[in-house]
């Protein structure tokens, strides 16, 4: 479908990103050239929802009958998987969902597509993390499927950094269920002698944010990764580049995830 031949009529099925804040997201920018390539009638644009309002704003989703599906970021991943009337394997083991799908009887299907955005991501920058160890800051719900990811991917060793230590436990606990052969180590005293580190946290965002890891132990044969797209570089990329480690962006994870989530939103003609 030619761009300049599109109009939103009555016909257009609406998709949208949830987020709080909400200025940062890129996701509409990707998938509504997607849906023009595809011929799809549809638009996708971004949902301001606060986290007291997202029950609510779920339950009317439901009886939205032209609603299509969503994106689900910051900081909803983890508490919309209660909301959610079906919830796949994977983001049930994770504990979060990324993205959903409204079925024609109103139920809401949620689904995690960080993990593999994140690893197809590497590896379409020609990184590949097989047998390789992993530090990981953030134990919240991108930094759990991230984690799963890897570990299907077959990572060698995992390093989990999280503020509250139950947390990082936990996924601990859940990654072992699932990968027991995987080598967990919860609160690792410091990023060195990790192959790959990788900033799963919300920090680097909003100016004036900490950074998630102590720079000093970085070292120049370490790969430091983002899952934040804006802004480009954080601070955490610049500090890392500064100390000759090579960088990856937070883009390739979602560029790497459009397709995925299109068609799990039923986007297609």
């Amino acid at each position: 479908m030619n761009q300049s031949d599109w109009q939103i009529t009555g016909h257009t099925r609406l998709f949208g990103i949830i987020a709080d804040p909400i200025a940062q997201v890129k996701t509409p920018q990707g998938l509504n050239p997607l849906m023009r390539e595809r011929d799809v009638d549809g638009v996708l644009v971004p949902f301001h929802v606060a986290a007291l309002e997202l029950a609510a704003f779920v339950r009317m989703l439901r009886g939205l009958r032209n609603f299509g599906g969503a994106i689900v970021t910051v900081p909803h991943k983890t508490s919309i998987v209660s909301l959610c009337d079906e919830v796949e394997p994977l983001a049930a083991a994770v504990g979060a969902v990324n993205c959903i799908r409204r079925e024609t009887d109103g139920r809401i299907v949620g689904t995690i597509l960080d993990g593999r955005g994140f690893v197809e991501g590497l590896r379409s920058q020609g990184i590949g993390p097989e047998n390789r160890s992993v530090f990981l800051a953030g134990a919240g719900g991108a930094a759990s499927a991230i984690a799963f990811a890897l570990a299907e991917a077959g990572i060698a060793r995992l390093g989990i950094a999280n503020r509250t230590r139950a947390r990082s436990e936990n996924l601990a606990a859940r990654l072992a269920v699932a990968y027991p052969q995987l080598a967990v180590d919860v609160a690792p005293s410091s990023v060195s002698g990790f192959d790959l580190v990788v900033n799963a946290t919300a920090l680097g965002m909003a100016a004036g944010d900490p950074l998630p890891i102590d720079i000093a132990a970085l070292a120049a044969d370490q790969i430091v990764a983002e899952i934040i797209m804006t802004p480009r570089t954080t601070p955490l990329l610049a500090a890392a580049a500064d100390r000759g480690c090579r960088i990856h962006y937070g883009q390739p994870m979602l560029d790497c995830q459009l397709a995925l989530m299109a068609d799990f939103m039923g986007m297609r003609a």
